[in-house]
């Protein structure tokens, strides 16, 4: 080893103060922060010089601007700048030292530390109080650092849309209150999932959830946004919306959503049937009520306990019409569960074909459910073309986003759950590192 011993110590490089053109004169270590007095690094005083007039300035004492840098050691750091001043002999015109390389323009933290509180929420997910109390800086002072340079970086960045081939399209409730509209629309990258290059990642999150909302989300993309696949919900105005905005891309009625809709229709057949044979809701000792989540498993994942209870609840004449609803549920689940998409392909039109005509009018629920396959039936027949085309991702960003509420203690502003929910799902961890 040329060096068995460690080097002086350079507090500068140590703590990247030489990275924002600083360098330290003083430093103090008080009981909740450490203090580090610098001043501008400068080979040649070029701020000395008037902008003006090009005359020699007359330096006139210092400033002090304090600025919040990187936690050192998980305490709290404060950079106390002396900045000049200076005043031209002619021209009166009146001047300090540029600190733009440390801070942007009346920010109280540093560049690094606005880039620290970026990591902390993005890749560390750490909520926005805990972050200002890293920093030791007011919530305010914190929240807008981050949803700036987060805007700024990564946010508006114009590539961030590039190569995006498949999107995905869904509603969701951003507030549970009950002021004001509660919804908006989430649009999800698919592109990675087809390709299988990474996972799926938050485009845009916009207020709303109506056709117009997502008719003018895409009219708003640049020529360069050619997108090949929408995947969505059995929502028609999504279905429009995409048709009339981008013609040339294939409509997806995902699985995850069929499946839900048959699965509904289960529901309001056991509710309808208990109705008509006990006269009241569902309670713990009654039969059908008591199998009502065994209903919504897949027939090949049954114990065979469930399967006693099935066999048994079934073998009642009163409950056929729920067996019927059941079967055609369990015929859905098969076609998406078969490993050939061709077969699966074949199993779901028959589906739509047996729903399609011939129904008894007892059924209404499969009567409503025939409909609304048949009506979307080449979007729903589409998945078994198009691979890695559900909107299952969509809903596993939506469970995301519920989350987040909680680690933030709630939302109010619309616009900072926005820009939070874009920066938390947006995709942004991996193009981040660079940065730090």
């Amino acid at each position: 080893m040329p060096q068995a011993t460690f080097t002086d110590p350079n507090l500068d490089a140590f703590c990247r103060l030489d990275e924002l053109g600083l360098t330290t004169i003083r430093q103090r270590i008080d009981s909740d922060r450490a203090v580090l007095e610098c001043r501008v690094r400068a080979v040649e005083d070029l701020d000395r010089w008037c902008r003006n007039c090009g005359q020699a300035g007359i330096s006139r004492g210092t400033v002090t601007r304090r600025l919040a840098h990187v936690p050192l050691g998980h305490r709290p750091t404060q950079l106390k700048l002396r900045i000049r001043r200076y005043r031209c002999p002619d021209c009166a015109a009146a001047w300090r030292q540029n600190t733009t390389a440390a801070a942007e323009p009346r920010a109280k933290l540093s560049r690094h530390a606005a880039l620290w509180a970026l990591r902390a929420v993005v890749i560390d997910r750490l909520s926005m109080t805990r972050v200002a109390a890293g920093l030791r800086v007011a919530w305010n002072t914190a929240n807008d650092a981050v949803l700036q340079i987060g805007h700024r970086l990564l946010i508006q960045d114009p590539a961030r849309l590039n190569g995006v081939q498949a999107i995905g399209v869904d509603e969701h409730v951003w507030s549970h209150t009950g002021h004001g509209s509660k919804y908006v629309t989430v649009i999800i990258d698919l592109t990675p999932i087809r390709t299988g290059t990474g996972p799926s990642r938050l485009l845009d999150m916009v207020p709303g959830r109506s056709k117009q909302v997502f008719k003018h989300w895409l009219g708003a993309r640049t020529p360069e946004f050619q997108i090949e696949i929408v995947a969505m919900d059995g929502f028609t105005g999504y279905k429009t919306a995409a048709a009339e905005e981008v013609p040339r891309a294939r409509a997806v009625m995902d699985p995850f959503h069929v499946v839900a809709l048959a699965g509904e229709k289960i529901d309001q057949c056991r509710q309808r049937i208990q109705q008509g044979t006990l006269g009241h809701r569902g309670r713990s000792r009654d039969p059908i009520y008591g199998i009502r989540r065994v209903l919504h498993t897949g027939a090949g994942l049954l114990t065979s306990r469930q399967a006693a209870r099935l066999e048994a609840v079934f073998a009642c004449d009163a409950h056929v019409e729920v067996e019927v609803t059941w079967g055609v549920y369990q015929r859905i689940v098969a076609a998406y569960r078969d490993p050939g998409r061709a077969a699966g392909k074949r199993q779901m039109q028959a589906v739509i074909a047996s729903l399609g005509h011939g129904v008894p009018e007892q059924l209404t629920e499969l009567i409503t459910l025939g409909r609304t396959l048949k009506r979307r039936a080449a979007d729903v027949l589409a998945f078994f073309d198009y691979p890695g085309s559900s909107n299952g991702p969509t809903e596993a960003i939506n469970r995301r986003l519920e989350h987040l509420p909680g680690t933030a203690l709630g939302f109010r502003n619309l616009g900072h759950y926005i820009t939070r929910s874009l920066l938390d799902t947006g995709g942004f961890r991996t193009a981040l590192h660079p940065h730090l």
